[in-house]
């Protein structure tokens, strides 16, 4: 009977034997007992990256098929959840190029005649939109009139440590207060503005 890597005892600690069987053995397979407890990360990393939790659920699905039925092989040179993720970043750009129908902003596009420019794409503007712009500096303004109207201790609190940034010891020794108060101001003030 032989096997696939020859372990006589001449060849037992050669570095190329070792090297064979260790990377015979890092070719692990993957089952759904391991996969189970990854999914929420895996489907919350989706959801960022897509804003669509129905189809980073599928994705998801679509990493989890892939591992179960080898085409995806796990070699255990890194964690399984970083090898997961690595291979639903390459589902995600899979899925962008396809949706987009395009390699790159480059590639000429026209219509059935092969003319230039028959087929407009909308592109997205990294901008806001006029009536965006104005629904934020709505809110914004509301938001300040509701800490305006908040209790002084509340008030000074959310000044300093949300509006201007300040880094939390910073606040504590200008407020002379503990940090566990500082925490229990900023809750109380949320929960405030919020109701």
């Amino acid at each position: 009977m032989h096997s696939a890597v020859d372990v006589s005892p001449a060849t037992r600690f050669h570095p190329a034997v070792v090297a064979q069987a260790s990377a015979a053995a890092a070719l692990q397979t993957i089952g759904w007992t391991e996969l189970a407890p990854q999914r929420g990360y895996l489907v919350s990393y989706a959801r960022r990256r897509l804003q669509d939790p129905a189809l980073a659920e599928d994705l998801v699905h679509d990493v989890f098929e892939a591992v179960v039925t080898g085409r995806a092989v796990f070699g255990g040179r890194s964690a399984l959840r970083s090898w997961l993720v690595g291979v639903l970043k390459h589902k995600i750009v899979d899925l962008v190029r396809q949706r987009s129908g395009h390699d790159s902003l480059d590639a000429d596009d026209g219509d059935a005649d092969g003319e230039p420019g028959g087929e407009h794409r909308a592109l997205e503007c990294p901008q806001a939109r006029p009536d965006e712009v104005a629904e934020q500096r709505q809110r914004l303004t509301q938001t300040l009139a509701r800490i305006a109207e908040l209790p002084a201790t509340l008030r000074r609190v959310v000044e300093l440590r949300l509006l201007h940034e300040r880094p939390t010891a910073e606040v504590c020794q200008t407020l002379e207060i503990s940090e566990q108060n500082l925490f229990v101001r900023l809750h109380r003030a949320r929960r405030a503005l919020v109701s």
